[in-house]
C-alpha cells in the first residue's frame, strides 16, 4: 500500500510541475492563442518542443531522484 501511495504522490507532482513548466514557456515565448489561429503549424512545433523540454526538466527533477 505504501509503494502505490507514493507512486501516485510523485506522478501528481510530476504532471503539476509538467504543466506549470509548460505554462511558464508559453508566457516566456510569447506562443498566444493568437499564434495557433494565424499559424498552427507554427504553434504546433513550439509547443511540442516546449513539451519536450518540460518532459527533460520533469523526469531529471522529479522521476531520476
Amino acid at each position: 500500500g505504501k509503494l502505490n501511495a507514493y507512486l501516485i504522490s510523485i506522478d501528481r507532482q510530476a504532471q503539476e510541475r509538467f504543466e506549470r513548466l509548460i505554462e511558464g514557456m508559453k508566457q516566456a515565448q510569447g506562443i498566444t492563442e493568437r499564434l495557433k489561429e494565424e499559424n498552427a503549424l507554427e504553434w504546433i512545433g513550439r509547443m511540442n518542443n516546449i513539451r519536450a523540454c518540460a518532459r527533460e526538466i520533469v523526469n531529471e527533477e522529479i522521476i531520476y531522484t
